[in-house]
């Protein structure tokens, strides 16, 4: 017998009603309840939220694709499904089953990106936080065959950023063209994204070389399995010091988290022959910049990677609950909201913030 929750009418979350309101916290909103679920619809209870640099994108609208408003943020979330839709078919999951909630909240599974793999492309796909509502409230509405089945072993808050960073740079690393012993560049290693891609890099057998700045993300990565460092703030010419870290011949690949034009426009300089450079982290409005006279020469390749679908969002999660990949984060409550984006913002977290959605 499926196991019954009790579901409340009103619940705390954090609400963005225009992008130049401030973000308010508030304890009544609307709980969707069983009953007003369509068929394949689930309500999942959420233990916690991760905070992702996309959900401040979202909250100040300055990309060029605008987010829903007034908007509930977040797309990081793990809790338990409390009821499904009624006349729901052929799910997946079931009630009481801990699920996580990504970026990718639907995609229709029958356009032409769907049936290629690249369900997070919909033509008619919904993103949690952005288009509908996500992660930063108590309750969230989701859909059956979108959720994705935390595995036992691995705790909730450690779920959490695997669900849209982790997924992120697994699927970027999985099609870099990388084998086992290349290097790969990864530009942001201390940030979010690029703590995870560390050690997933390094799980696949990859050398790392780790760019970013200070004495705290420098300690992070390295303990993490960097092999090299290269500070961007101190360094007279990152692009010498990343050939010279990587055999004098620049690396087989980088993966791109920063959202910063500029590490675009190096990775092109410091990759060898036939490198590829996968475009991953997202500036509010930049273009890509490459000299065409070397990408052609050198033969590189230029990769765009947005997110994942479902299949990465399982392997990724394997690969943690394995022990491979473990995400440094800080638990804080869901008040701490603003100021996670202010120092997101500048650029002041290591590792990634995780919402305690009990609090």
């Amino acid at each position: 017998m499926a196991p019954q929750f009790t579901i409340p009418k009103t619940q705390k979350a954090a609400i963005v009603e225009h992008t130049a309101a401030p973000l308010k916290v508030v304890d009544n909103h609307p709980v969707k309840q069983p009953s007003e679920l369509a068929p394949g619809e689930c309500l999942v209870e959420l233990d916690c939220s991760g905070v992702c640099h996309t959900d401040l994108h979202a909250a100040k609208g300055d990309w060029p694709i605008p987010a829903k408003l007034p908007l509930i943020g977040g797309h990081e979330g793990v809790g338990r499904i409390v009821a499904i839709g009624e006349h729901t078919q052929g799910s997946p999951v079931k009630v009481g089953d801990r699920v996580g909630i990504k970026w990718l909240a639907y995609s229709c599974l029958d356009c032409e990106p769907c049936r290629k793999g690249l369900e997070q492309s919909c033509l008619k796909g919904k993103y949690s936080g952005f288009t509908v509502d996500g992660t930063f409230s108590q309750y969230v509405v989701s859909w059956v065959t979108h959720v994705t089945p935390i595995p036992d072993g691995l705790s909730s808050a450690e779920a959490a950023s695997i669900l849209c960073a982790g997924i992120t740079v697994y699927r970027a690393i999985k099609y870099s063209k990388t084998h086992i012993g290349d290097w790969i560049v990864l530009p942001g290693a201390g940030g979010g994204l690029g703590h995870l891609a560390v050690q997933y890099a390094v799980a696949m057998g990859l050398r790392v070389v780790a760019v970013d700045t200070g004495a705290e993300k420098k300690e992070l990565v390295m303990k993490l399995g960097a092999e090299k460092w290269v500070d961007f703030k101190e360094t007279k010419d990152l692009v010498k010091d990343i050939v010279e870290a990587t055999d004098g011949y620049g690396a087989h690949a980088a993966v791109v988290t920063a959202a910063n034009p500029q590490a675009y426009a190096q990775a092109v300089d410091y990759l060898r022959m036939g490198g590829t450079l996968m475009v991953v982290g997202l500036p509010a409005r930049a273009n890509l910049s490459a000299d065409i006279f070397f990408t052609v020469i050198k033969s590189i390749s230029i990769l765009g990677s947005y997110v994942g679908n479902r299949q990465d969002a399982r392997e990724a999660l394997d690969i943690a609950a394995r022990g491979k990949v473990k995400c440094y984060y800080q638990l804080k409550p869901l008040s701490a909201l603003a100021e996670t984006y202010e120092a997101l913002a500048e650029g002041k977290i290591a590792g990634r913030v995780v919402l305690n959605m009990k609090e």
